[in-house]
């Protein structure tokens, strides 16, 4: 039976939702809906109204007092109101995924508030390596929410994001939202952007207990990472991934387990499949049409609905929906004056220019010096469209502005020649571009992709740039007086070896989708206003690997067969970038200064299970016969010196890797360890300490899916410098 429903949850792409496993807050209004109005005289009758009960036993409470009908009801993400109990609507389909955003259908821009603060698409946000920063976005996010709800222009406060999927293959066209390919990585921006969004810490704790500003939503499932490809869809692609707690279906999934994959025999197995299974809540109104039949068939029982629904009831309590008037509760005060508020929208500015990565940057071609008499042309089909800006899943900005109007305000003498009518380039105007480059002093190129070749339901077939954009920019390079300036925005990575190694292209940047503020930032950078420091959270791979079915979900090389593997971790071909591939305007070094725990004993721990492995693979421990006193004890602080030996101040991001140096069949040939971001001053030296644990950072994924430890050398990297540490069975 576990089986099963393991199998059931795989056909959901689903969101798994963190309001029950990170930190959350309270909540508040101004004209928005709610239930336990203190002027109703039956409010002080009902229990689920009490605030000073557990939401455990308010829930409760609730759910014995509705009927059947009014049960099946409250199952679908636009539940409606039950009018007898003083409960009113609610819609549990909200997104925000780089801030507040009208996709959705819980918020409207309607009345007092027109916009949102519309941050980096993550993807390039995540290039940062910046926890704090991504903290601090989720706050914004979180706080603009509760304002729009404030307003009376929003039904819900559940938001729908993070998206937590690795970015395993470089044509899916929804990897621009996740944070990259690295699982550490991964999680740590799911932590900080929740416990943001939602009011806690940044450390986590310290929320009022049971109480949310926000909710936030992780999604998908795992080994989502394909949407429509080669005729191949999400909806019938089964990755038999594995669940976690509180669930809500993708829009229609219940459906399509009947519809379209034939899983279910009839829409009432479908429903008692996924109920049963752990589902809470489905996008769209299939359980509302059929989960009656479902009970009256004797498919599903009742308290399989009452599960579901004292989950639902509990995260709108704990969003304060059922506090009385939320003038009167903690987040009451947030108006429509934080939105948009120059602070978020310079918070929007920092992230832009923390994510923007310099690839190439040939006899220091960057930054420019501005000067009265420069001319600057500037060719490319994303330079004069702010919208391109902003990614996917983007509400309406603060404001619009184009990469093309940023450069205008610091050279008055620009030219504009799109070179193709769109990114699509099918016929581009290569002679009038080259005559616009001609004549100026500088030329810049801004191409790259947009959401007509990388979105949802919208996978690539190709890595290289759309139709004849290659083409136009070989031939302006060579048309110019000096090497160009290549800009890319794009969310997957392009394989642009023609740029990299053409002598006429003198600087390349990435600036992925930047956001609302992504045309002055990038003109920041390009002018020296501020130094580049992001750094890329993904593989850019070359064209060849397209040779790789996408419907093939190994993470791991298997050479027999010449397939070579996916992300940096396990990737054995060659790259157009590597993961973590990034220049600055100056130059920085590292050097260990010390690590705490340089030799581990694996036979040091509690349980006396013999070491597993055999003469052709290293011996090792499961991290679980390990115990948890011996992965606290085992902790390791590595302290690193940083130096910045230019004359300018730089954000840098210092990676921590380990390798293996004899890496055993299924080990990856290194992995992120620890990362953190700083910032010096020209000249300036610190000391970063990075925190190592083996059992989370030493460790892998046998084939059975246990975690161990191998014995071994491993080396720690930190740029050019290793230190090696050994682990002993």
């Amino acid at each position: 039976m576990r089986k099963r429903q393991v199998q059931i949850l795989s056909l959901l792409i689903a969101f798994i939702s963190v309001a029950t496993l990170l930190s959350p807050l309270a909540a508040s209004a101004q004209a928005p809906p709610f239930a336990c109005n203190p002027s109703s005289p039956s409010t002080k009758s009902f229990a689920f109204c009490k605030a000073s009960l557990p939401i455990s036993k308010r829930a409760q409470d609730l759910v014995s007092r509705l009927t059947l009908d009014e049960k099946i009801s409250q199952l679908v993400s636009s539940a409606p109101a039950i009018p007898r109990l003083g409960v009113p609507a609610y819609e549990w389909w909200s997104e925000s995924l780089h801030g507040v955003s009208n996709v959705g259908r819980g918020i409207r821009f309607n009345g007092t508030i027109q916009s949102a603060t519309s941050f980096p698409q993550v993807i390039l946000t995540a290039a940062s390596f910046d926890a704090d920063l991504w903290y601090r976005i989720g706050q914004v996010i979180g706080t603009e929410a509760r304002a729009v709800y404030n307003s009376g222009q929003a039904t819900g406060m559940t938001f729908w994001a993070p998206n937590i999927n690795i970015f395993r293959d470089p044509r899916w066209g929804r990897g621009q939202e996740t944070p990259g390919e690295d699982p550490l990585v991964t999680g740590k921006y799911a932590v900080s952007y929740v416990r943001g969004v939602q009011g806690d810490d940044f450390r986590g704790g310290g929320k009022p207990r049971g109480k949310l500003q926000a909710s936030a939503c992780c999604k998908h499932f795992t080994a989502y990472d394909l949407d429509n490809w080669k005729g191949v869809n999400r909806f019938v692609f089964d990755a038999r991934p594995r669940y976690g707690r509180y669930i809500t279906s993708d829009c229609d999934a219940v459906s399509i387990m009947h519809d379209n994959q034939g899983y279910a025999k009839t829409p009432e197995d479908a429903v008692a499949d996924v109920l049963k299974a752990g589902m809470d809540v489905n996008c769209g109104t299939y359980l509302q049409k059929h989960t009656k039949s479902a009970v009256q068939q004797k498919k599903v029982p009742v308290s399989e609905i009452d599960r579901a629904l004292r989950n639902l009831f509990s995260v709108r309590m704990r969003l304060g929906l059922f506090n009385g008037d939320p003038k009167k509760q903690p987040f009451g005060n947030i108006g429509p004056d934080e939105v948009c508020s120059q602070k978020h929208q310079d918070l929007a500015l920092d992230a832009a220019r923390s994510g923007i990565v310099l690839l190439k940057n040939k006899q220091k071609r960057l930054p420019l010096r501005r000067s009265k008499s420069m001319s600057l042309a500037v060719i490319g089909p994303n330079a004069n469209n702010a919208w391109k800006l902003l990614g996917n899943y983007a509400g309406p900005p603060c404001k619009s502005v184009t990469l093309l109007q940023a450069l205008q305000s610091y050279v008055k003498d620009t030219s504009y020649q799109p070179g193709c009518d769109d990114v699509a380039c099918s016929s581009p105007s290569i002679a009038q571009a080259v005559e616009v480059a001609k004549a100026a002093d500088h030329v810049m190129l801004i191409m790259g992709l947009d959401q007509t070749q990388e979105r949802e339901d919208f996978d690539r077939v190709d890595l290289v740039l759309p139709g004849r954009q290659q083409e136009l920019i070989t031939t302006v390079a060579r048309a110019a007086k000096k090497p160009v300036i290549l800009v890319l925005l794009c969310g997957g990575p392009v394989d642009i070896k023609f740029a990299r190694d053409d002598q006429n292209i003198g600087s390349i940047l990435w600036a992925g989708y930047p956001g609302e503020a992504g045309g002055m930032a990038l003109s920041q950078i390009i002018f020296g206003e501020h130094n580049p420091g992001g750094r890329l959270p993904v593989t850019w791979y070359p064209q060849e690997f397209t040779r790789v079915q996408m419907t093939d979900m190994r993470m791991r090389p298997e050479p027999s067969t010449g397939y070579p593997g996916r992300t940096y971790r396990f990737y054995e071909g060659q790259s157009v970038y590597e993961y973590g591939y990034g220049l600055s305007y100056t130059k920085y070094s590292y050097k260990f200064l010390s690590v705490t725990k340089e030799l581990f004993y694996l036979n040091q721990s509690p349980k006396s299970q013999p070491d597993e492995g055999s003469d052709a693979s290293p011996r090792y421990r499961p991290v679980s016969h390990l115990g948890a006193e011996f992965c606290k004890k085992s902790k390791s602080v590595v302290t690193v010196e940083v130096k910045n030996h230019g004359d300018v101040v730089g954000k840098h991001p210092v990676l921590l890797f380990v390798r293996h140096a004899k890496p055993s069949s299924g080990s990856p040939m290194k992995q992120l360890a620890a990362f953190q971001s700083v910032e010096l001053k020209g000249g300036q030296t610190v000391e970063v300490q990075l925190a190592l644990n083996p059992c989370d950072h030493l460790s892998r994924a046998h084939e059975n899916g246990v975690m161990i430890i191998e014995e071994g050398w491993r080396f720690l990297e930190v740029g050019d410098q290793e230190y090696p540490i050994t682990v002993m069975a």
